[in-house]
């Protein structure tokens, strides 16, 4: 305990405990002036802290008044509840009538302050956190409405930035303190500043992983009790459907909980159907005034008050929409195979929306035009759903600023229109980068040798490559070797038609041994009995003519004259064989004149011999 009192009279001895002190001195007396913050929050600053710079104030400043103003605040509070007065009137004066609360004169200050620089941003978040956890229920209404009508000077970037993460904080305990069924208002006031405060894309209040609130659980009688006017096993089955309605994804993934959901569906959908609602039932709820009042419902789920529920179109109205916002959640873009329904599901799932709809067109009084309200609302809700699913990005963009040079200059047309982004942003880079065109590692169109060198190892026997495993076996490769090769060396390409894919391979490539094979030209009977049933249709009916023209040369019918006739018509028929064996010659062009000369010799001499022989 001596130990103790030592340091406690050590501190309050310091320098650092006087400098808090006289900064708390300072700020008391300037509450007390009726002018505006502009005319001496800066003074006063710099009177309590003494700053090593004028107008701003560095880390450890900034640290020793926000601890002072804390302070400060915390003994106004204090003040305010002996006083027996709401600390946002702590300091008003009842005879002149003006506002002069001395708590809402310090926030307005710092705010002053924190706007426009001269200490750190965050430090007024930091005050109206520590007020709302020092009010009541009560002042805490007060002390938001402040918080309200500040929101626009709250949510500058200069402050937002620093601050929104303290705001955030308050507003969640707030929430926390406050009752969901005594001060819903309150609730909606806080959730409202919250989604005007921060921007639309704030990841915090996104729900990104989609998770549900499983703590609103339905609770109904288990047993049945006397004096109910309704089947009590239609009673759980109706009122077991909140259970499905609180997770559907656990409903989705268990089939034994879709069959149960399934069946219980069903039973409540054909007691609506056998028993409508007339036209005198819609006007007896009177829905119409209840669409103007704003309120909360949460049905009570006693079974003596079935009967009565059963005739409220409201109630069904709202049993039915859940179904709709269920089938909804089930059909969600974007999900995957195993995160979506069944093919059998997605037939249930029709066929229950159909008469879920039906039933909802039918409910007096607009049931049609509530159903359109609801298919709207659904069908916008698919676009916040794409939204989340492609990772929120933000809605707002910065302003394209134009610089003073370019203001006035024209806009300069691309110079390549290559059709797409991606395309041009291709040519920037080449532009950018005069070396990328003539880098050793681009991609390349390789040369004919180059590509062609695994098929040449595949045919060089000595590798002992398979059959099956040869390249020629892959229609792509050959394809893509056959574009390269009709490109750089076109008499290599001429050789796919007498020896197939592998006579396409440059020689160099070769052992000696398959060079010898593909480089030895097809032999002349090889190519005659193609080159004559070629040409075999056009030479059989030249014979006829021949024949009947023997007659008419010679003249004479004798026996002699025919048979010396009979040597022509061998002569003509040699003939048709000369020329059957010049044609191909004269047909297949890249052979040599030489072959040619060399094949007409060899036939004369043969044609010559025939008739020696006759």
């Amino acid at each position: 305990h001596q130990a103790l009192r030592r340091d406690v009279l050590q501190a309050a001895n310091s320098p650092k405990f006087e400098s808090f002190a006289w900064s708390q001195g300072v700020f008391r007396t300037a509450l007390s002036r009726n002018e505006a913050p502009e005319a001496f929050a800066l003074q006063a600053v710099q009177e309590a802290i003494k700053p090593q710079k004028q107008t701003v104030l560095v880390l450890e400043e900034n640290q020793t008044l926000e601890n002072a103003l804390r302070r400060l605040l915390q003994e106004l509070v204090s003040s305010a509840v002996q006083s027996g007065k709401g600390i946002m009137q702590y300091g008003n004066s009842l005879d002149s009538g003006e506002s002069n609360c001395l708590i809402t004169r310090l926030l307005d200050i710092m705010l002053y302050l924190c706007e426009r620089g001269h200490v750190e941003g965050g430090m007024v978040f930091q005050l109206l956190e520590d007020l709302t956890d020092m009010s009541t229920i009560k002042d805490c209404k007060d002390v938001f409405g402040y918080i309200e009508s500040k929101q626009d000077v709250l949510g500058k970037q200069e402050l937002f930035g620093r601050g929104k993460l303290v705001m955030l904080r308050t507003c969640n305990q707030l929430l926390r303190r406050l009752s969901k069924s005594n001060d819903v208002v309150f609730c909606g006031r806080i959730i409202m500043f919250l989604a005007h405060f921060f921007p639309l894309s704030e990841r915090s209040a996104l729900n990104i992983k989609g998770v549900f609130n499983t703590s609103n659980e339905t609770k109904y009688e288990k047993d049945a009790t006397d004096g109910i006017s309704v089947d009590f096993n239609f009673y759980q089955t109706l009122w077991s459907l909140q259970e499905h309605f609180r997770n559907p994804a656990l409903t989705t993934t268990n089939p034994t909980k879709w069959q149960k959901f399934a069946s219980n569906l069903t039973v409540v959908l054909s007691t609506f159907e056998a028993q409508p609602l007339s036209d005198a039932d819609g006007k007896h709820n009177n829905l119409e005034q209840e669409e103007d009042a704003a309120f909360n419902i949460k049905y009570l789920t006693s079974s003596k008050l079935m009967g009565l529920e059963l005739k409220d179109a409201s109630f069904r109205r709202h049993i039915l929409v859940q179904c709709l916002i269920f089938f909804d959640y089930l059909k969600a873009p974007g999900k995957s195979d195993k995160e979506g329904p069944s093919e059998s599901m997605k037939e249930e799932i029709k066929s229950c929306e159909e008469r879920v709809k039906n039933l909802l067109e039918m409910i007096p009084p607009k049931g049609k035009e509530f159903l359109q309200s609801i298919e709207h609302i659904l069908e916008r809700e698919k676009n916040w759903v794409w939204w989340k699913r492609d990772g929120c990005p933000a809605f707002e963009k910065q302003p394209f600023e134009k610089k003073s040079g370019q203001a006035g200059a024209r806009k300069r047309k691309p110079r390549w229109r290559l059709g797409n982004k991606e395309l041009a942003q291709l040519w920037k880079w080449a532009e950018l980068n005069p070396d990328a065109l003539t880098d050793s590692d681009r991609v390349r169109m390789p040369s004919v040798t180059e590509y062609w060198k695994p098929l040449a190892e595949d045919m060089d026997t000595s590798a002992g490559i398979e059959e099956e495993y040869h390249h020629k076996n892959n229609r792509v490769y050959c394809w893509k070797g056959l574009r390269f090769q009709a490109r750089q060396d076109l008499e290599g390409f001429s050789r796919f038609c007498d020896y197939g894919i592998e006579g396409v391979v440059p020689p160099e490539l070769l052992p000696p041994d398959v060079r010898a094979k593909f480089n030895s030209k097809p032999s002349e009977k090889a190519k005659r009995p193609k080159r004559e049933d070629a040409r075999g249709t056009s030479a059989h009916p030249k014979e006829p003519q021949v024949a009947a023209a023997t007659p008419e040369t010679d003249g004479g019918g004798s026996g002699g004259d025919q048979e010396e006739g009979a040597v022509p018509m061998d002569s003509d028929n040699g003939a048709g064989e000369d020329g059957q064996k010049r044609s191909p010659g004269e047909v297949s062009g890249p052979e040599s004149g030489q072959c040619e000369a060399e094949d007409d010799g060899e036939d004369n001499t043969k044609s010559a011999h025939s008739r020696d022989r006759r």
